[in-house]
């Protein structure tokens, strides 16, 4: 279990962040909506967080 969550779900999860911090930044200098920056950093929030939950139950799974 923890190779399954450290090889394939991790990575998944830290690039969906890197995808999202950057479609952020990309709307911010391309002076997008205010509206939309919100919700990708809503969306940026949420997915940091299932990234955190993945390399916690990781390094659980690893202790075991």
């Amino acid at each position: 279990m923890a190779t399954f969550l450290g090889t394939f779900l991790l990575p998944i999860a830290l690039c969906a962040v890197a995808f999202v911090l950057l479609l952020g930044l990309i709307n911010m200098m391309r002076g997008g909506s205010a509206n939309r920056s919100q919700q990708l950093m809503r969306w940026r929030v949420g997915l940091q967080f299932v990234a955190i939950v993945i390399t916690m139950l990781a390094v659980w799974a690893l202790g075991r």
